[in-house]
């Protein structure tokens, strides 16, 4: 049986199959087997299935003796095979199960806290450190990505204090400009919730240099996305750019520096069924004070 790549819930992409028998006793025997070397693989797989299915699995995972040693375990016996890239697909589809039961873990509101007060999420931090673009790694950083997304969606204070004091955000900048569609995507997410907290605002336009960095990568991808449209990707990107302007430094360089893109009907197609994106593009434009574009061609690009 092969092993299952996790996926960031938050994207709405299809779950693997949940297995139609299994019961409490299943539960408790799989996370018994988490901490055996024998059985470790099994169970891994067995749980990933399930853990959108058992409401408790998280804090049953994390109290129970042993498992997180497991977990972390599976996590550094591949950074051997991270520089120079030797990692096989089998070893990568096995780690990120174990990357999608931390996921389950970080989404929890009883094991978040913990798993932050752990340093858990550094753990993560060399699998997004890789460049190799096979995708035996390629699911690795989206993996990770994932858990970072489920620890941001939390809206937590606590959570941004934690990332911002990490090295997350050139991380995810740089994924940003040369990641998969799909790991730009996430990146960018994260980039994002960390934007919408202020103390993230506060961070990333307290000097000009961290301003910058995002402001280049931002438009960056707005050229990019100009030539190959990715409406998901571009939602993402125009929110970073409408809570960026509401900080006034920031909006004053914004005025100098927004992608022409941005002010034409350049995305009127991509965005022409996607209303919330509209809506945050006319009030970026509304920060900006910047009239290019008429309201109505951007809610009706026919027009």
């Amino acid at each position: 049986m092969s092993a299952l790549v996790a996926q960031p819930r938050f994207l709405n992409l299809p779950q693997p199959s949940v297995p139609s028998q299994f019961n409490e006793a299943d539960v408790l025997q799989w996370i018994n087997e988490l901490s055996g070397p024998d059985t470790r693989e099994n169970a891994l797989l067995e749980l990933c299935k399930i853990r959108e299915s058992v409401s408790q699995l998280a804090p049953l995972l994390y109290y129970s003796f042993g498992n997180m040693s497991a977990l972390y375990q599976e996590i550094t016996g591949i950074y051997p095979d991270l520089f120079p890239p030797t990692l096989t697909a089998q070893q990568s589809n096995r780690v990120c199960n174990a990357l999608a039961l931390l996921q389950c873990i970080a989404s929890h509101p009883e094991t978040r806290v913990p798993f932050l007060q752990a340093n858990t999420p550094l753990y993560l931090y060399p699998f997004l450190h890789t460049v190799s673009k096979a995708r035996p790694y390629e699911y690795l950083r989206l993996t990770s990505l994932g858990v970072i997304a489920a620890l941001v969606k939390s809206n937590e204070r606590e959570v941004i204090n934690f990332l911002l004091s990490t090295e997350i955000a050139p991380l995810c900048l740089r994924i940003m400009e040369t990641g998969s569609d799909l790991s730009k995507t996430v990146a960018t997410f994260i980039v994002q919730r960390i934007l919408f907290d202020d103390t993230g605002l506060d961070y990333i336009c307290q000097t000009y240099e961290r301003f910058s960095h995002v402001a280049i990568i931002l438009g960056r991808m707005v050229i990019s996305l100009s030539q190959t449209p990715s409406p998901r990707l571009l939602k993402h990107v125009i929110r970073c750019y409408q809570r960026l302007s509401d900080n006034p430094r920031a909006r004053e360089a914004l005025r100098q520096c927004l992608p022409d893109q941005l002010k034409d009907n350049t995305f009127a197609f991509q965005l022409k069924d996607d209303q919330p994106a509209k809506v945050c593009l006319i009030q970026l434009l509304n920060n900006l004070e910047l009239t290019s574009v008429p309201e109505e061609r951007l809610i009706y690009p026919g027009k």
